[in-house]
């Protein structure tokens, strides 16, 4: 089993900048890829970036460029630094991680979520 805890979120005003972080424990050697998906009130649960083992990196279009992915290994964490935030990125975030090479694929674990809220 592996554990994920998110931390970093809040609240920022519009333009601003957030940097979650997601600390990993347990039988972290069976992951490869770690990643960030959010859900906004009242919509389904959506990808937002992912990276693999080797640093390989990925990202929905409403984040790329403004929102970078990162994971130190010794430190068994993934970071997403979120910069020039915008209204519709309030959402829960949450962290996930897959036994498997595919960016986008099937979710083995997640956290329990950390809420960010950008306000106009």
């Amino acid at each position: 089993q592996v554990q994920l805890v998110e931390s970093g979120g809040g609240l920022v005003q519009a333009g601003g900048s957030l940097r979650l972080s997601c600390a990993a424990s347990g039988n972290i050697f069976s992951i490869n890829v770690r990643a960030w998906y959010r859900q906004a009130p009242g919509k389904q649960r959506e990808w937002v970036a992912g990276i693999d083992r080797g640093g390989f990196t990925d990202y929905a279009d409403s984040v790329k460029g403004r929102f970078t992915i990162s994971r130190d290994n010794a430190k068994n964490t993934v970071y997403l630094q979120m910069n020039t935030l915008k209204p519709e990125d309030t959402a829960v975030y949450y962290c996930a991680a897959n036994k498997g090479p595919v960016l986008r694929g099937r979710i083995d674990y997640w956290g329990k979520g950390t809420l960010v809220t950008v306000s106009s």
